[in-house]
């Protein structure tokens, strides 16, 4: 008899390992693997490598619920938060589980065998594995690709072009004028710390987003861990930073005006003369995007010094020197930072079909922001827009050990959220946001309800209430094997030809 994996998880970034852990912890009889295309693990914070890559949210909620983050910073650089990853990994025995440098090409299920199919690519070419479950922990954007804005001109630029994604190691940016084009998280990350050797840099925005000041430090988790146990003082600062963000979140729905007039106080004492509605005010109501972390404001601090500042314009085109706006001024540049923001995808660009059929993730709709309907023995973390991605990245892992245990409990080898098409709900936009990103991503997401379980939510506290007070066999959620009749119809009725390996 073949020796199948119980669980193939995909990726090796915060989610991969939290998925790792929680099997370690609540399924310590299955097997695993992870499949990892890079070197190390990290993900995210692996790929990125631009000048000050930090977390834009705190660590005490960007880390594990079961690993404390011990580092004096709540708000970390990329290397600190990489040394995390690994000794969260190497002490729980993950490690030992991944296996690097190769890439998962395609997945395709089984239903006479309740297996996934799941052809891999690594130095020495082509194979195919085969597991019980598959959980995609691979992020939600494209690691080949960034979003390719429309920049009218930009090869006319006779200096050095960089996209943040691509940093290179060797880039030597000493005196250069430098011109960063975006004012999101990363614009907002580059620009303070480029001014350590650059002559100046300029932020040029199309719209201003909303910011604010943070202490990189938590200052009352730095007393309660004087105090208190280190998981004592770890689990009350994340709960503190969870309820007190999720405040904000709220008010920005509830009263946008009340939270925009604290903003634009905070902005205005932390920049001065330096503060402009013009450069300052977005033209929509906060956390309509997401609310940019400037950490001891050390952007402002930047731009209240002269070593940077912000221009609101529009690119009209380059030239061998600079850059031309429409407004007709003109930067003068040496580098070109194109800081315009990442390409989303799902299930890690993986062609992921049933019985040799191409599964169409539109067509389907979300289950407990975990699962899909009428899709078999699969789930996948995508983390939430308004908090840490780690806290959706735990929940999810948690419910599918859950869910595992149940199988094993009910001696089953399938486990579908079932859907008919006369039950299927309203559907609704799965993003209250009006950030570009998320726009052009729609087409490729699936469904969205109005309600739970069919819902992706955006609402830690509600979910962590869903997870605890649903019960894992709910009545949707169904626990069976090959030859069920209700499975029979909810998958493809008519297989097409496979093969192994793609075209």
């Amino acid at each position: 008899m073949a020796d199948h994996l119980d669980v193939l998880i995909v990726g090796a970034g915060i989610s991969g390992i939290s998925m790792a852990a929680h099997l370690k912890m609540m399924c310590p009889t299955r097997s695993f693997a992870i499949i990892e295309r890079r070197a190390q693990i990290g993900g995210t914070w692996d790929l990125f490598r631009y000048p000050g890559v930090r977390s834009d949210s705190d660590m005490h909620t960007l880390g594990f619920r079961f690993e404390p983050w011990k580092h004096e910073d709540a708000i970390a650089d990329g290397p600190a938060i990489l040394e995390y990853l690994n000794r969260t990994a190497d002490e729980r025995g993950i490690t030992e589980h991944i296996r690097f440098e190769t890439t998962v090409v395609s997945a395709d299920w089984h239903s006479d065998e309740a297996l996934w199919h799941v052809t891999l690519e690594d130095a020495q070419g082509w194979r195919t594995e085969t597991t019980h479950f598959l959980f995609f922990a691979s992020g939600y954007y494209d690691y080949d690709k960034p979003h390719e804005a429309d920049i009218p001109g930009l090869a006319d630029f006779g200096g050095t072009v960089v996209h943040p994604q691509f940093w290179p190691q060797d880039l030597d940016y000493t005196g250069k004028r430098v011109v960063v084009i975006g004012s999101g998280a990363t614009a907002v990350t580059i620009v303070p710390t480029m001014t350590d050797k650059a002559a100046h840099v300029t932020m040029l925005q199309r719209t201003p987003t909303w910011m604010a000041a943070g202490p990189r430090q938590d200052r009352i988790g730095k007393v309660l861990r004087r105090w208190l146990p280190e998981s004592w003082a770890y689990w009350l600062t994340r709960q503190k930073n969870i309820r007190l963000r999720d405040y904000f979140f709220k008010l920005s729905r509830r009263d946008p005006e009340k939270l925009a007039k604290k903003l634009r106080e905070m902005l205005r004492h932390d920049l001065g003369p330096a503060y402009s509605a013009e450069h300052f005010e977005p033209p929509y109501d906060p956390w309509k995007q997401r609310l940019c972390l400037v950490p001891d404001g050390d952007l402002f601090k930047a731009l209240r010094s002269g070593k940077a500042d912000v221009v609101t314009d529009h690119v009209a085109g380059f030239d061998a020197g600079g850059v031309k706006l429409a407004s007709g001024k003109y930067l003068p540049a040496d580098i070109v930072v194109t800081a315009t923001g990442l390409r989303l995808v799902l299930a890690g660009k993986v062609a992921v079909s049933i019985d040799g059929k191409k599964v169409e993730w539109p067509e389907h709709y979300y289950y407990r922001g975990t699962m899909f309907s009428n899709v078999p023995n699969l789930a996948v973390t995508f983390g939430y827009l308004n908090a840490s991605w780690t806290l959706r990245a735990d929940n999810n892992s948690e419910f599918v050990a859950r869910v595992l245990n149940e199988m094993e409990a009910e001696n089953a080898t399938v486990v579908i959220p079932l859907l008919a098409p006369e039950d299927e709900p309203e559907v609704v936009e799965p993003f209250d946001y009006t950030s570009g990103y998320l726009h052009r991503a729609k087409p490729l997401m699936p469904k969205s309800a109005a309600e739970l379980p069919w819902r992706l939510n955006h609402d830690y506290l509600a979910d962590v209430k869903d997870f605890r007070q649903r019960p894992v066999a709910d009545g949707v959620l169904r626990f069976t094997n090959p030859g069920d009749p209700a499975l029979s119809a909810a998958l493809p009725q008519s297989p097409v030809a496979r093969t192994e390996e793609p075209a």
